[in-house]
């Protein structure tokens, strides 16, 4: 995938990254808007990382980065364009951008479900860690 192009997302990208992961993304998230993804860009203007195959948008990762810890969401690809090295490129960019911010460990939200992105992620080096379970409050409705 010579033609492959990794950059950040910025407020003229909002629609199509919405668009795409009503396709490529499993499961909603109540964060699923134009406002939550453009205060997300605004907020943390890197962290929204999109890959891009001849102009078309064909994947997407989240790489937050709260001063203390690095979160991954949403990372997404194409189905069409899946086990191409997308997801890769995808988590070395999450990854660069952390370790120059200074992080130490990635951790990542992966729905339980989602059989097919936890070979996804182990393949990538990354490990359910059982100790843990996570807890969820939704502050609006």
């Amino acid at each position: 995938m010579n033609d492959l192009r990794i950059r950040a997302a910025n407020p003229d990208d909002l629609d199509a990254v919405l668009a795409f992961w009503k396709e490529a993304a499993e499961g909603a998230s109540i964060s699923d808007d134009r406002a939550g993804v453009g205060r997300l860009v605004a907020r943390d203007p890197g962290s929204l990382i999109l890959a891009e195959f001849g102009g078309e948008l064909v994947g997407t990762v989240i790489a937050g980065f709260d001063g203390w810890r690095c979160h991954l969401y949403r990372l997404a690809v194409h189905p069409d364009r899946r086990r191409r090295g997308i997801g890769s490129a995808l988590l070395a960019a999450a990854e660069e951008r952390f370790v120059e911010l200074g992080g130490r460990r990635g951790d990542a939200m992966v729905l339980v479900r989602n059989a097919l992105a936890h070979h996804a992620w182990r393949a990538a080096g990354y490990a359910p860690e059982p100790q843990w379970q996570r807890w969820v409050k939704p502050l609006v409705d």
